[in-house]
C-alpha cells in the first residue's frame, strides 16, 4: 500500500470514528431530551434540580487532560473561602532571584508572578507550554487545579461539581498566598471567571484571555435551549444559579463587568476555527474592552492555542514588563491545521 493510500485509509477510518461518536452524542442527547419533556410536565423543580446538576457538572475529554509542562514545579495547597482545597505548582524563574522581590509565600518573584487559569473541565497542564517561557523572561509562574478539577478536592456541590463563582474563588485564593499577580494568562472559561476575580478585587497588572467566553447567560439559554426546557424550569434553573452565585446572575456576565468596572489591560487570543467558542466572541470582547488587543489566529480551534509556539511566544511579550517588551502583538498569525 503507497503512503498516500495509507492515509487516504487513515483518514477513512478517523472519519467513521468521528461520524460514530457524532451518533452516539445525538442519541445521549435524545434520550436526556425526553427525559426532560417528561418530567417537566410532572415537576418543573426536578427537572431544574437535573438541569442544574448537569450545568454544574465539568466536561471531560482528551484535549481538557492534555499535559504540556516540559518539568514539574513546587506542589502546595491553598484553602478557598468556601473550604475547598485547591492543589497548586509554582516555578521559580530560571534567573537569579537573589536580589528580586519576595512574593507572599516567600519566593523570588523576579519579574513578577503569572498565574495560570484553566478553563471548564481543564486542569493546570493545560497550560503548560507557558511555563518554561515565562521563567525564561524572569517571571514566576503559578498554576492551580479549580474545585473538582484536576487533582484538586471537591467543590460544595461534592465531586465532579462546581460552578462559576467558585473557580473565581479559587484564583483569588491562590493570588492571596503567592502574591500579587503581575499577569493572568486564562483559557476558556477560566477568562470569565478571572474577570469575575477582577469584578470582586482581584489585583492583576495584565489579563490575557484564550478562547474568551463573554456572555454567560448566553452559554446558560443555548443550554437550556439544548435540553428543551420549558419557561418555567428555566427560570426555576436561574433562580438556583442565583441563590448558588449569591449574586445576580447578570454579574457574571464579562461585558457586565467592562461596563460597571474597571479592569486591567488585556491580551485576547482567538482563532477563527473556533468550535466552542465563535471567533466573533472573542473580536467582540477586544473591541470593546479599554486598552484591549486581539491576536487573531487561524486553524487553532479551542485548544491547540495554548501550546502554539507564536501564541506562546506573543503571551510572553505582552504579559513582560512594559520597559522590556519587545514590540507591538501581531494582529494576525495564520497558522495550518485544525483543533
Amino acid at each position: 500500500m503507497t503512503a498516500s493510500r495509507a492515509e487516504k485509509s487513515t483518514t477513512v477510518r478517523l472519519d467513521r470514528r468521528r461520524a460514530a461518536r457524532r451518533r452516539k452524542a445525538a442519541a445521549r442527547l435524545a434520550l436526556v431530551r425526553a427525559r426532560f419533556a417528561v418530567l417537566q410536565t410532572v415537576s418543573p423543580r426536578r427537572a431544574a434540580r437535573l438541569a442544574l446538576d448537569l450545568w454544574c457538572t465539568p466536561p471531560d475529554g482528551a484535549g481538557r487532560r492534555r499535559d504540556d509542562r516540559a518539568v514539574a514545579g513546587a506542589l502546595s495547597t491553598v484553602t478557598t473561602s468556601s473550604g475547598a482545597r485547591v492543589v497548586v505548582e509554582s516555578w521559580d524563574p530560571h534567573a537569579s532571584a537573589d536580589d528580586a522581590p519576595v512574593g507572599a509565600a516567600g519566593h523570588g518573584t523576579g519579574a513578577g508572578v503569572v498565574y495560570l487559569a484553566h478553563g471548564w473541565g481543564g486542569r493546570r497542564g493545560q497550560l503548560g507550554a507557558f511555563v518554561e517561557p515565562l521563567r525564561a523572561a524572569g517571571h514566576r509562574v503559578v498554576a492551580f487545579d479549580a474545585p473538582s478539577h484536576g487533582d484538586s478536592g471537591p467543590g460544595r456541590l461534592g465531586p465532579r461539581r462546581s460552578t462559576m463563582p467558585e473557580l473565581a474563588d479559587a484564583l483569588a485564593a491562590v493570588v492571596r498566598e503567592h502574591g500579587e499577580a503581575t499577569a493572568v494568562v486564562a483559557h476558556s472559561l477560566g477568562t470569565a471567571t478571572t474577570v469575575l476575580a477582577v469584578r470582586d478585587g482581584l489585583p492583576a497588572g495584565r489579563l490575557v484571555l484564550v478562547a474568551a467566553i463573554a456572555d454567560v447567560l448566553g452559554q446558560l439559554d443555548g443550554f437550556a435551549d439544548l435540553l428543551g426546557l420549558s419557561r418555567p424550569t428555566r427560570a426555576l434553573l436561574q433562580s438556583r444559579l442565583s441563590d448558588l452565585a449569591g449574586r445576580p446572575l447578570p454579574e457574571l456576565d464579562v461585558r457586565d463587568t467592562l461596563r460597571t468596572h474597571r479592569v486591567p489591560p488585556a491580551l485576547v487570543v482567538h482563532d477563527r476555527a473556533d468550535k466552542e467558542v465563535p471567533y466573533p466572541v472573542g473580536a467582540a470582547l477586544a473591541a470593546a474592552w479599554p486598552e484591549g488587543e486581539l491576536l487573531t489566529t487561524e486553524g487553532l480551534g479551542h485548544h491547540r492555542l495554548l501550546r502554539d509556539p507564536d501564541v506562546v511566544r506573543a503571551v510572553v511579550e505582552y504579559v513582560a514588563p512594559p520597559v522590556t517588551r519587545s514590540g507591538p502583538t501581531p494582529a494576525v498569525r495564520p497558522a495550518a491545521g485544525s483543533r
